[in-house]
């Protein structure tokens, strides 16, 4: 038996959730859906177990995770859903992502919501996941670990979530360049888009780019932000839905 620990997290917040849970689990391999050069050609087993994780975009599964996922062959491989969001809502993430998986043959036994630090707005959910949802998610992974483990029979995994899919166009907020860029080139290389331009790193496509901020998160310079004026006007349209502390939810 293989683990297989499947991520798209272009932040690193979704990808550390995701390892937390594989911890109650053996060695696992990596695959990281953020990577433009991936094979996505995989083949699992059926006694293979795969923990995969996304996080949540206005409600759904960012559509570049799931085209890197399109020539996954499940043959009945036991998936673990997972799904981060920024204290808002995550809506129909798992059940897009469980109509997907389960096209491609994967046996979708549970599923977790994981509440991570938002990765546009930092004051919601600050420092999450904190100490005690180290802790409870660890616990939601020994419990499936230990279904897997006694047989017990799976029944239809049911998530929560409405069809048709919330419409997502995505967010008006794109990362621009400023003043201190040292055009070494890693937020060209690293865009899980391709939405910088290689040769002028000052060019965006914004059609492309899904404003998953990893940009402005790798950037050793700080060179690259959104604007601070509609930074500051959606974070108050979004302090009313995601002040109040949410917890991690366990379907199983």
């Amino acid at each position: 038996m293989s683990v297989y620990v499947i991520y798209f997290s272009p932040t690193k917040s979704t990808e550390n959730i995701v390892k937390e849970i594989a911890k109650s689990f053996e060695d696992y391999i990596e695959i990281d859906l953020a990577n433009r050069e991936l094979n996505s050609n995989f083949i699992f087993n059926k006694n293979d177990i795969c923990i995969i994780g996304v996080p949540s975009y206005g409600g759904r599964v960012p559509s570049v995770a799931l085209e890197r996922m399109n020539e996954f062959k499940g043959n009945g491989v036991s998936a673990i859903l997972v799904a981060s969001y920024g204290n808002r809502a995550y809506e129909d993430t798992l059940k897009e992502l469980q109509e997907y998986l389960t096209q491609r043959n994967f046996n979708c036994i549970a599923g977790i919501a994981a509440i991570a630090e938002h990765s546009i707005m930092h004051q919601f959910a600050t420092g999450r996941p904190d100490d005690a949802d180290k802790k409870e998610l660890g616990d939601f992974s020994k419990r499936i670990l230990d279904k897997i483990n006694k047989s017990l029979k799976c029944e239809p995994l049911k998530l929560p979530g409405n069809y048709p899919y919330r419409e997502y166009n995505g967010v008006p907020l794109k990362p621009k360049v400023r003043k201190g860029c040292m055009n070494c080139g890693l937020c060209a290389k690293m865009c899980p888009v391709g939405a910088i331009s290689i040769t002028e790193l000052k060019k965006t496509d914004n059609a492309l780019c899904i404003t998953c901020m990893r940009c402005v998160d790798l950037c050793p310079a700080k060179a690259r932000t959104v604007s601070n004026l509609k930074l500051k006007i959606a974070s108050m349209k979004m302090k009313k839905v995601c002040s109040q502390h949410k917890g991690n939810e366990l379907f199983i």
